[in-house]
């Protein structure tokens, strides 16, 4: 029979050696079955085992393959072609105690016994003339077969035993050119990849400076126009600035406005107009530069958030959730010792103290009825004060928790729906904390630390109606309180006090009048400076502010009913000199706030917060 051609990774065992001795019986039905015989590891692993025994029989090897098998699976290896040069993955330690993983390189593993050589010992790395290698040990055993003798295991070269060579090296690692040169092509590749990447990179930040650039004369182009562009929540928002309203600078246009009269000591522009959904009120912070609304959040069932907005450009803003026992704030004070902290007096019946900085409330009191009310001391930061719906007037010290420290009943059962507290007066004596409140009786003032504590109606107050708003100037002592008609009904249905107006339709307002007061002297003395008529809310409290122009006098900041307008009057004469149109009725709050070189006049009408400012040198 001659001998097939010889095929590395294939072992011809039906061939005779050259002594003509012919192969045991169970390789002679292979070779009947097959013309070339695949031998499997497996294979020559019971060969070598079987090298001192009788003459192996196929009982024997059926045996050894059921055991082999369910050691191969503990190794975790797959079993390959002898010669291919494959590795199967092994894990464990091998025969002589080495840690070895044959993923990490292919050609470190005998191809008859799949275990590692060493560089010493019996299994010595060694090769055949062929250049085949195999361990010392198991090409030994393979050669002293008699029927093996003289030829290699893997392709039927001639060789003896003398002809075993042992190799000097720690590792033999067989490399793929093939693959070494793919590998160096993809790597080129990589590299011209990265360079690419790295020139759009560059290409794509020239184009967003081009674009930013574009941009921001197609801003300026629109605000030298005060276009009217519509924002994400479908509301249009006004943009007149490009800069920081707080800087000193004026950018703003005079927008909805009529100046009334050529010597007006101000001119309020227009800056901002913002989208504030579901803001009930706010407060200005001029430390932190941030406006604090509050407002109820329909994303979160309706519940009450704080909403720290910037007044930088571009005006972010970040929500704080308020823990659910402070709902439904009816009024919101930033102490004016430390900004970072906010009083909320809140219909729940609760008064609480949050910190800005850490979002978390620091001090929280149970009050007896709901709270229409909060306020600061303006001389002694420990003290805060609470209007309440039952007409009561609480004082609390922040440092003490447990509850208020005194707790006075007004004049009345009627709410006190405003409370401010009196800046220090020389004539007062040391120790003496004056708080000023309003309910629909009219004006009264409070003395704490004193002998008589009030409460005292203001006499230049009385008989002027109901009073629906009392605002307070700290720096000048000015107060100006508004008041719509009061409406009485004898047994026969008459008029007490007749109407200053044809009725209206309810909710288009009345006229009332306004009073400015000062206070001169002691705590109690107030001098009635003017008052005039004007179109008031006739349901509801409306909000108004006094703007202190400093040498160019004062202004008076409140909304015509009638017209829907804000109108900025001069005091005491109550002059208008503004108008702004709104966006809404009615004002919900307003507030004017000096800051750094500017006045800043800020405005919540509806859902919109519209933000003016004016120079004040």
């Amino acid at each position: 029979m001659a001998d097939p051609d010889p095929d590395p990774g294939y072992v011809d065992l039906g061939d005779e050696d050259e002594e003509g001795t012919e192969e045991p019986s169970i390789i002679a039905d292979v070779e009947d079955s097959e013309e070339e015989v695949l031998t499997d590891p497996n294979y020559a692993i019971f060969l070598s085992r079987m090298a001192h025994d009788d003459e192996p029989r196929e009982a024997d090897y059926e045996c050894f393959l059921a055991e082999s098998s369910s050691a191969a699976e503990q190794l975790g290896g797959k079993r390959r072609r002898i010669g291919s040069q494959e590795t199967a993955a092994v894990d464990g330690e091998s025969s002589q105690g080495s840690q070895w993983n044959p993923n990490e390189i292919d050609g470190l593993f005998c191809p008859i016994c799949l275990e590692a050589w060493t560089i010493d010992g019996d299994h010595y790395i060694c090769c055949l003339p062929c250049g085949h290698i195999f361990g010392m040990s198991c090409i030994e055993k393979w050669l002293r077969q008699g029927q093996r003798a003289g030829k290699c295991p893997q392709c039927n070269a001639k060789c003896k035993l003398k002809d075993v060579r042992k190799l000097f090296a720690s590792r033999v690692v067989a490399v793929d050119e093939e693959s070494q040169k793919r590998i160096r092509s993809l790597e080129d590749k990589c590299a011209s990849l990265e360079k690419e990447r790295e020139s759009w990179y560059k290409r794509e930040a020239e184009l967003l400076k081009g674009q930013g650039e574009l941009q921001c004369k197609i801003q300026q182009l629109m605000e030298s126009k005060t276009s009217g562009l519509i924002n994400a929540s479908g509301v249009c928002e006004r943009r007149f600035v490009s800069g920081n309203i707080l800087d000193g600078r004026s950018y703003g246009q005079t927008v909805g406005s009529n100046l009334c009269g050529q010597a007006s000591p101000c001119s309020f522009k227009l800056e901002k107009e913002l989208h504030v959904a579901g803001a009930r009120l706010f407060e200005v912070d001029t430390s932190n530069q941030i406006l604090l609304i509050s407002r109820r959040h329909a994303g979160i069932g309706g519940k009450d958030v704080l909403t720290k907005m910037s007044l930088i450009p571009p005006y972010d803003r970040d929500d704080i959730l308020l823990p659910s026992s402070i709902n439904s704030v009816r009024d919101l004070r930033v102490s004016p010792s430390n900004s970072n902290l906010a009083l909320f007096a809140c219909l729940g019946k609760k008064l609480a103290v949050l910190s800005t900085e850490s979002n978390n409330v620091i001090v929280s009191y149970d009050l007896p009825a709901a709270a229409w009310t909060c306020s600061w001391d303006l001389n002694d930061s420990n003290y805060i004060y609470a209007g309440l719906q039952n007409g009561y007037l609480l004082v609390f010290d922040m440092r003490q928790t447990s509850g208020p420290v005194e707790s006075l009943k007004g004049l009345s059962s009627n709410p006190i729906h405003t409370v401010h507290s009196l800046s220090y007066n020389s004539a007062i004596p040391s120790g003496v904390r004056t708080v000023m409140s309003a309910s629909s009786i009219g004006i009264c003032l409070w003395n704490f630390g004193s002998a008589e504590k009030g409460p005292i109606l203001v006499p230049e107050t009385e008989n002027q109606g109901v009073c629906i708003s009392l605002a307070y100037c700290p720096s000048r002592d000015d107060i100006v309180a508004c008041y719509r008609p009061k409406v009485e009904f004898s047994d026969d249905s008459v008029f007490s006090q007749p109407l200053l107006t044809p009725s209206r339709a309810i909710g288009q307002g009345t006229v009332g009048s306004r009073v400015f007061l000062k206070r001169t002297g002691s705590s109690s003395h107030f001098r009635k400076l003017g008052s005039s008529h004007a179109n008031v809310c006739d349901i509801g409290l409306p909000k108004s502010a006094i703007i202190d122009m400093e040498n160019r006098g004062r202004l008076f900041a409140s909304e015509d009913k009638l017209s829907s307008e804000l109108v900025l009057e001069e005091l005491p004469s109550f002059t208008g000199v503004q108008r702004f149109n709104l966006q809404q009725s009615p004002i919900r709050d307003v507030k004017y706030t000096p800051v750094f070189r500017k006045g800043l006049l800020t405005c919540l009408n509806g859902d919109t917060l519209q933000l003016f400012s004016t120079k004040l040198s």
